[in-house]
């Protein structure tokens, strides 16, 4: 199993130079990709955006979206945005998508909350059509969700199944949803699986305040996301074992403290 780092470009304060340098600096160390998540209604900087500045200081690791939320966005402005991140990278995107959570997210944008799912698998085709906007038709697509229509959505159209967070279990569960829609749709092989988890190190209780203002909208829930935080070596040791365990392919461990620091500790961890 691959380990990739999140880019903090979700932490409300992360200016761009912190992206610059984080993207930088993970390059170098032992991780496989750099990740950003995707929110429109709060501080925040956008994952395409963040991803092109790390393409231009990065040669090695790989970029993706973990996930970008794609009913947000008018369908040819986001095959545009995914084949120029692309290109700028060489060819090392990976785009995950998802319809997303959160309702401010819709109302700020302007867009409907309903149908969110017919508009990302009409996206998801123009995609896989190329859509004469420059995306390459064999551009790695990971779609996520924990419902039946997106595990369909995901196996029809895409090349791997994104899981939003919780403990091994959890993803253990959707992935085995995931094979089944891949193989009820008479795909060979499987797909490909990611996970993804939230770390602290040295500073819990920021990485906790974040995690539960992120979070609000899911109301008491948030308590337990936050409490999910892995702030010790052993807790990402064993977080990095059972996803492995249950046949993850990439866990992307997302930062909750803006800190490069955070970086340099998470090395000596998976060390």
């Amino acid at each position: 199993m691959n380990v990739g780092i999140g880019l903090p470009n979700t932490i409300p304060g992360t200016d761009g130079r912190l992206l610059v340098d984080w993207a930088r600096h993970a390059d170098a160390g032992p991780f496989s990709t750099v990740a950003t998540l995707d929110r429109l209604a709060y501080d925040s900087i956008d994952p395409f955006c963040a991803l092109a500045a790390a393409a231009a200081v990065t040669d090695r690791v790989a970029l993706a979206t973990m996930i970008a939320i794609g009913p947000l966005r008018n369908t040819a402005l986001l095959v545009k945005e995914a084949a120029s991140v692309d290109a700028v990278a060489g060819g090392r995107l990976t785009l995950g998508l998802a319809v997303g959570a959160r309702l401010d997210d819709y109302e700020t944008a302007g867009v409907p909350h309903s149908g969110r799912g017919a508009r990302l698998s009409e996206q998801l085709a123009a995609l896989r059509d190329g859509d004469g906007l420059g995306v390459r038709r064999d551009l790695r697509l990971l779609v996520g969700g924990n419902t039946g229509p997106a595990f369909a959505r995901m196996a029809r159209y895409a090349d791997g199944y994104a899981h939003n967070g919780g403990p091994p279990r959890a993803f253990d569960r959707a992935a085995a949803g995931a094979r089944a829609a891949w193989s009820d749709l008479g795909r060979p092989g499987r797909p490909l699986l990611w996970g993804q988890g939230y770390f602290a190190l040295g500073d819990e209780d920021a990485g906790a305040a974040y995690l539960r203002d992120y979070y609000a909208f899911t109301g008491p829930f948030a308590e337990r996301i936050a409490a999910g935080n892995l702030t010790s070596a052993r807790a990402i040791k064993d977080f990095v074992r059972g996803y492995a365990e249950a046949g993850c392919d990439e866990l992307i461990l997302f930062p909750t403290v803006a800190d490069a620091a955070q970086l340099d500790r998470l090395a000596e961890v998976l060390a």
